[in-house]
């Protein structure tokens, strides 16, 4: 199924119902009209990190389901998966084969040893400092090989997620199969997890290095571009580089605007925003909220470091049931560069400045993305932040289907949904955008145009008040958008 310009749902298999199987029950039964795509996070045999560190890209996680309730998902909506090009688990039958016979394994070439990456077999502290790394020391970890010898293997996140070496002509064809084999299995776009990490050379930061980051992104490109299937790198890093990114064609995303919108309806200041939406890329899906938080990095230079600051403090003060210690080892969680909350939370669980807050997203360019959570306007779940001590699983509720039946009886579940399909079904947001702002004052307006067809929202950045219109085109007649 080709790509809508229509909103699309980030969910894990198991977050919205038990399963693949209840997910898309879920989705048919409340949400049709209402989400054109699925981001279905990973959904492969994993080690570590909610999926994120895959054994396999061949099978779907058992107790998840089948790649018989992934296509007839696929029926549904248009989908994107995950492909983690920069790594892959520990756990795999490739790791496993690497570490019990070393050099005489099969997919030895897939691994970066370091023995063979630096000049003289160790980086020097000049070299580890240039890393732009996870890890406060170099990105490595020490693996006992069946012959007893010990060697430094590269592994820039998780101990579970060991990096490959994209370089080598055995990796390409590894990264071919798989690419090509999930293209067969309903793949509308395929989301490029930590691309940047992937390219990695003696003597450079080895992260996004050019011309090597463009030719890695080239080739992944021609492998699916025969299967109809587009790519979305992941990033989160300077904004600039998104849009060097979208010079080059590809989808990018819009990790910029959580902060930017929090920052505006926190101040009632449109300024930073406004500027934002008019410099912004137009082939991008836009984000308020993700699975791993709310970005910071993203905005620098967007915001001021002062503004950063005060919308980081204003999230703990005006917040609701959000405290610094989340972002803390306490949780399990250092991460300075992402905020863990969900988005309705940060906006003090308040239904106007909740859907005031989407319908900015919904004006911006691009495809909106919508996680699961901020999709049934969910709050922070204190419950699984403290049973699991996971700083990010505070924006990771489990929902059964007898919950979200009754979550959609809530007003609000109402307005968003009714928001959410005019988004998809008026023409305007295939047109162009037009920000007006008025200095000094809290009020600001984003129009939609696409031939006869516009759409505005008028909306008080202070108060969270705020108007949809839109243009009748058979009559001219101007409407006003009910139920929002």
């Amino acid at each position: 199924m080709s790509i809508k310009n229509e909103v699309m749902l980030i969910t894990y298999a198991d977050s919205m119902g038990k399963n693949l199987k209840e997910l898309n029950e879920v989705l048919t039964k409340h949400f049709k009209g209402t989400i054109g795509g699925v981001h279905l996070l990973p959904f492969y045999p994993s080690s570590a990190d909610r999926g994120f560190a895959p054994k396999t890209y061949k099978e779907v996680d058992k107790p998840l389901g089948t790649w018989r309730d992934v296509q007839d998902l696929s029926n549904n909506f248009y989908l994107m998966f995950d492909f983690m090009v920069n790594h892959i688990s520990q756990s795999s039958e490739y790791f496993q084969d690497f570490k019990q016979k070393k050099e005489g394994s099969d997919y030895a070439d897939l691994f970066i040893q370091y023995k063979n990456f630096w000049p003289n077999g160790e980086p020097t502290q000049e070299d580890v400092d240039k890393i732009y790394k996870r890890k406060p020391r170099a990105p490595y970890i020490d693996v006992t090989f069946g012959d007893g010898s010990t060697e430094k293997i590269w592994c820039t996140f998780n101990e579970e997620q060991i990096d490959l070496n994209v370089y080598h002509e055995r990796t390409k064809k590894f990264i071919q199969e798989n690419l090509e084999y999930l293209s067969k299995k309903g793949a509308s776009i395929m989301r490029l997890d930590a691309f940047a990490y992937a390219t990695k050379q003696p003597g450079t930061n080895c992260f996004f290095i050019e011309p090597d980051t463009w030719e890695m992104l080239d080739e992944i490109k021609a492998i699916l571009d025969p299967y109809g299937v587009e790519i979305l790198p992941e990033i989160h890093e300077h904004y600039s580089i998104q849009l060097k990114i979208a010079e080059r064609g590809y989808w990018v995303y819009d990790f910029a605007l959580p902060m930017l919108v929090l920052h505006a309806l926190y101040s009632g200041r449109s300024d930073r925003l406004t500027n934002w939406l008019r410099i912004c890329p137009k082939k991008q899906f836009t984000t308020l909220d993700t699975h791993d938080g709310i970005g910071v990095v993203d905005v620098a230079d967007l915001l001021s470091n002062e503004e950063m600051e005060e919308t980081r403090d204003n999230l703990f003060t005006k917040g609701a049931n959000v405290k610094r210690v989340y972002n803390t080892m306490e949780y399990n969680n250092l991460d300075i560069y992402q905020l863990n909350c969900t988005y309705y939370s940060a906006l003090g669980n308040k239904d106007d400045a909740y859907v005031l807050a989407r319908a900015i997203q919904f004006f911006t360019p691009g495809i909106p993305q919508v996680y699961y959570v901020g999709l049934l306007a969910g709050e922070n779940d204190i419950e699984l932040l403290e049973e699991t001590k996971e700083g990010r699983n505070i924006n990771r509720h489990y929902y059964t289907k007898e919950e979200i039946d009754e979550n959609m009886k809530r007003p609000v579940m109402d307005r968003l949904t009714n928001l959410m399909k005019f988004r998809n079904d008026f023409p305007a947001f295939d047109g162009e955008i037009e920000v007006i702002e008025q200095p000094d004052s809290p009020i600001m307006e984003i129009i939609r145009t696409n031939g006869k067809h516009q759409a505005t929202l008028k909306a008080n950045l202070k108060t969270h008040e705020y108007e949809v219109t839109y243009i009748e085109p058979e009559t001219g007649a101007k409407k006003v958008l009910a139920g929002i």
